[in-house]
């Protein structure tokens, strides 16, 4: 876990937070590295400030105007956390990610994403960018999800 914050907070840092992502923990705690991501962490998810900032554009998160583009800020702030959900198919960063990614039911896209983890996680040293494309298409991939944010 700590690997995955060193490696990731660079790039988190360039967007204006840590690596607990964008939210309110963000605008709190800022972008210092270390501990005081754990707490930046449970600030955005005890108040559900990351899911809200990322859909509307507030709590230091990027206006992404929807779609892809809101899925892939999410992936990309909250990588961490979605691998080891992934990883068990279940979480709250899935819950989030298909309520963005306007998926009918997130249960199903754990067990979806569980069943491709290989493909979306391939390395350990596997881009954002390349993480955040293979859920998107993983997710587009299979129309019984239902993912109509994602479309086109």
């Amino acid at each position: 876990m700590f690997l995955a914050a060193v490696f990731t907070s660079s790039v988190a840092m360039a967007d204006g937070y840590g690596t607990a992502g964008c939210g309110l923990g963000s605008i709190v705690f800022g972008n210092k590295s270390g501990i005081v991501q754990i707490f930046a962490a449970t600030t955005n998810g005890t108040s559900a400030s990351q899911t809200f900032g990322i859909t509307s554009g507030t709590s230091n998160c990027k206006d992404t105007g929807g779609g892809k583009a809101s899925a892939k800020a999410f992936i990309e702030a909250n990588r961490e956390a979605l691998a080891k959900e992934i990883a068990r198919g279940k979480g709250e960063s899935i819950k989030n990610l298909a309520t963005i990614a306007g998926c009918g039911n997130s249960a199903a896209v754990g067990t979806h994403l569980k069943k491709n983890f290989k493909q979306i996680f391939p390395n350990q040293n596997a881009s954002a960018s390349d993480v955040s494309g293979s859920i998107i298409q993983t997710l587009q991939g299979n129309e019984a999800l239902s993912c109509s944010k994602l479309a086109g």
